[in-house]
């Protein structure tokens, strides 16, 4: 990028130069690395290019990982490598706390992965490629402590400690910068539009501040709006009425515990008074003590939904997919959910199927004497037929019964997450939630 808004682009093996009124600059993040002996090992690579290999090539990374990272990024790529038939032999952290989603964290542990917090790398094993993997428990002073040490075999090592923004063309364009911890590295100065420093270039997304993608999306639609007041394409009128909007959108997703001024506090409770999981904090699952602490998990009798959604985090799609209005969360997106009583479940599933976080469950503790059900959202292949008999694991990835696949559901509506029912003890429905078919 240079001057006056020109820009070159290599298009295939062309360098076109485009000279724009208008410069949206949305180049997100680049992922950040950490040394240690035999880092620089084939086998060792960022959680964003295992991601790649997968989602976009059909490539499995390796097939034992040990992932380096707790946040966001490290426990969705885990479970996608799981997905992908990939063994993930643990998620280690240096930090002493999970640091992204309880219920990203959740899906993980069910399905048997352990969490080492407090843990580094030592050292990655290997001659020309990884083989192994030494981690250890880590100290006040950061350091590892002598004796901690704990060995795994493993083929890849996936790191996901942090992302930077890419910042470098709004530098070059003579944009103001700043070097903010708070937005995770050096960005750009930016306005409420987005507009930077330079009248005309906007910036949007990670490029201006390590979000979640969601707020980064209304970034990129505030800045739009913004590039095409000042083209001529809308009237000041216009513009602000759809700022209002969009901003009032973007509030709500910058509420709750993960909202930027809250990072690096330590959460006690959450919005409605519930005292927070520190088993999920260290382990990445809820006890079974602490759940029905919080307002989702109820019991009932005939089908109803259990959501074990435990954070107070911006999401809502559960009481949008309701058709009978059985859950509620209210105006504010990061309330938990909780159950209205009042209303019937159908047990159609799509508040199942609907949560990303795959925190809800439909329970029916009145199936037949001696027995219960619960469906639970099911995203691995081959899928599993009706008869099928297996194990259900608790949610620290336990088997804990027994368990015969009763119905496995599919629709267009449940948008590629398979809805698995299973018939287990009645006295296993508030334990069991996955299920894994017989070796």
């Amino acid at each position: 990028m240079f001057p006056e808004k020109e820009i070159t682009v290599k298009i295939h093996d062309k360098v076109y130069h485009y000279k724009g009124d208008s410069i949206i600059i949305a180049t997100g993040a680049s992922e950040n690395m950490v040394t240690f002996k035999g880092w620089t090992l084939p086998g060792v690579i960022g959680a964003g290019a295992a991601q790649t290999m997968m989602n976009l090539h059909g490539v499995m990374p390796g097939k034992k990982v040990l992932m380096l990272g707790s946040g966001n990024v490290g426990l969705v790529v885990s479970y996608q490598l799981l997905q992908a038939g990939c063994e993930v032999v643990a998620i280690a952290d240096a930090a002493p706390r999970i640091g992204g989603y309880g219920v990203h964290a959740s899906k993980v542990a069910r399905c048997g992965v352990p969490f080492y917090m407090s843990h580094t790398i030592v050292e990655a094993e290997g001659e020309d490629h990884v083989t192994g993997v030494t981690i250890g428990e880590v100290g006040p002073d950061w350091k590892v402590v002598p004796g901690t040490e704990k060995h795994f075999d493993v083929d890849t090592i996936c790191l996901a400690v942090g992302l930077s923004p890419m910042s470098q063309l709004a530098n070059m364009a003579g944009c103001e910068m700043e070097d903010n911890p708070k937005k995770a590295g050096f960005v750009p100065v930016v306005d409420e539009y987005g507009e930077t420093s330079v009248p005309g270039i906007f910036a949007a997304g990670d490029v201006s501040g390590i979000e979640e993608a969601s707020s980064a999306m209304i970034e990129g639609r505030i800045a739009g709006v913004a590039a095409a007041y000042r083209l001529g394409f809308m009237d000041k009128e216009e513009l602000e009425t759809k700022t209002e909007e969009l901003e009032k959108a973007l509030s709500g997703l910058r509420q709750g515990m993960f909202a930027p001024e809250n990072r690096g506090k330590k959460i006690e409770t959450t919005e409605e008074g519930c005292k927070i999981s520190e088993t999920l904090l260290k382990k990445g699952f809820v006890a079974e003590e602490e759940m029905e602490r919080f307002p989702g998990v109820t019991r009932a009798k005939g089908i109803h939904p259990v959501m074990e959604c435990t954070q107070n985090i911006p999401c809502n799609p559960c009481q949008d997919a309701c058709p009978k209005k059985c859950i509620k969360i209210g105006e504010k997106i990061t309330s938990l959910p909780a159950v209205d009583e009042s209303a019937e479940c159908i047990g159609c599933g799509l508040c199942v199927a609907a949560c990303s976080g795959q925190a809800i469950f439909l329970v029916n503790d009145d199936y037949e004497e001696g027995y219960a059900t619960v469906t639970i959202p099911y995203e691995f292949l081959p899928l599993p037929a009706k008869g099928d008999k297996g194990s259900a694991y608790n949610r620290a990835g336990e088997k804990v019964c027994e368990a015969e696949v009763i119905e496995v559901r599919t629709s267009p509506a449940f948008d590629k997450t398979n809805l698995l029912t299973m018939k287990v003890p009645a006295d296993m429905s508030m334990k069991a939630r996955f299920y894994k078919a017989e070796v």
